[in-house]
């Protein structure tokens, strides 16, 4: 059973990972090679949905890594409360960044930009990536996984969710 977890843990943190660098390679592969990607991948409208992406997704390979670690040394139970405070000043700090994105998203619709296209792709790849963490789990990659939600007949808390909801409980008493 552990090393079912352990190896689950390594996929999700080295998915994320991959995710982080590959997204980066390529965003630069881009603009290097191919002029008329500079519009719209060195839009400040691109830039900051991409880096709001990446710094999710950052949180994720941070969460995942803790998780591997407490796994290494024999304890599954919630990150220490001064990590989890470390997520939940995250969870504000995405929501706010997040949030700013409807007024850049606002602006790009009324001036008719064409970069808005590709910002609305990354800024909805980072409000769903932050849902994925920090609300329901919305990523189910097993057959198993897939199964076990259709028996649920509805998305669970995440993992982190669930621990920063356990946390706060646990604060305010």
């Amino acid at each position: 059973m552990q090393q079912k977890v352990k190896r689950k843990l390594v996929s999700l943190y080295t998915g994320e990972l991959f995710a982080v660098f590959t997204f980066a390679i390529i965003w630069s592969i881009y603009i290097q090679l191919f002029e008329w990607s500079i519009p719209y991948l060195g839009a400040f409208s691109s830039i900051y949905a991409f880096g709001l992406l990446e710094f999710i997704l950052m949180q994720g390979i941070y969460y995942w890594y803790l998780k591997l670690q407490q796994l290494k040394q024999g304890n599954l139970s919630r990150l220490p409360a001064k990590k989890l405070k470390l997520f939940s000043l995250f969870k504000k700090m995405n929501a706010f960044f997040i949030f700013i994105g409807l007024f850049i998203l606002a602006y790009l619709m009324i001036r008719n930009q064409l970069e808005r296209y590709w910002f609305l792709f990354l800024y909805l790849f980072a409000a769903i990536e932050y849902i994925n963490y920090y609300c329901i789990r919305l990523s189910y990659q097993t057959l198993e996984e897939l199964k076990e939600l259709k028996r649920q007949k509805a998305f669970r808390r995440s993992s982190l969710a669930r621990e920063l909801d356990s946390f706060y409980k646990g604060e305010e008493q």
